[in-house]
């Protein structure tokens, strides 16, 4: 299969990872008119809040909120329905506060919704910084890491959401059991040479592609690089011309 430019950098979610608006913007600038994904986490989100994001979407950028929303079912509701109301295309809850939870969010997107058209809605199934023993012996969670993951996908499935966070590593085995349509968005990506910082389970664009994942979320190799536009370039260049 081969992608198009535009379909190469709608794959890309690049993670604004900044303090403020005012720090994001000489990126934002410099990335305008590349159809990629926008990612506001909590760190920019809290700092500069909803008109941040309205203002990206009047840019043209598609946005992935990332605020992995865990609480009480009617909170969750709520929150969902405030989020659907903003216009973003898509937000994230963690799977682990269970099916109730997740099914609640999506009544909050259905509030809210004026049309067919609705955010997509995923859940976090295991952050890509832990590791097994992380999450064996301070989270308590036994098993492997893939089994947590898969075992968070198909519920996540049974909630009626449509796709999940998970590493590059588990992509294959949460298409199998959920299938090819159950959407997953990657983070943990690092084109060949970057540095790992916080990731453990990680891989290339082209790899991850090779996996068939979704959506692939990559942050400071884009951000932090001198030339950021030049760098998310060459990662489309790269998911253009994989075998």
């Amino acid at each position: 299969m081969s992608l198009t430019k535009a379909e190469a950098a709608s794959k890309i979610m690049v993670a604004l990872d900044y303090p403020s608006a005012t720090a994001a913007e000489q990126l934002i600038q410099q990335l305008n008119g590349i159809p990629c994904y926008m990612k506001v986490g909590m760190q920019l989100y809290y700092a500069a809040g909803p008109t941040f994001v309205e203002g990206l979407k009047n840019r043209g950028f598609r946005v992935f909120l990332d605020l992995k929303m865990h609480d009480i079912p009617n909170t969750v509701k709520g929150g969902a329905a405030s989020i659907t109301a903003l216009g973003v295309d898509m937000f994230n809850v963690h799977a682990a506060g269970g099916r109730a939870m997740m099914e609640a969010a999506l009544e909050g997107v259905q509030q809210a919704s004026s049309s067919n058209q609705r955010p997509t809605v995923i859940a976090v199934t295991q952050l890509t910084s832990t590791s097994q023993a992380v999450m064996n012996d301070e989270i308590g969670i036994a098993g492997t890491v893939e089994d947590a993951v898969l075992s968070y996908a198909k519920l996540t499935q049974l909630a009626g959401l449509d796709g999940v966070v998970a590493s590059p590593s588990e992509v294959i085995a949460i298409k199998n059991a959920c299938g090819q349509a159950f959407q997953t968005i990657t983070p943990g990506i690092r084109p060949l040479g970057a540095a790992l910082n916080d990731q453990s389970r990680i891989m290339t664009p082209s790899e991850a592609l090779r996996q068939g994942t979704d959506y692939m979320v990559i942050g400071r190799p884009i951000t932090a690089a001198n030339d950021p536009r030049s760098a998310i370039e060459s990662i489309i260049e790269e998911l253009i011309s994989y075998e």
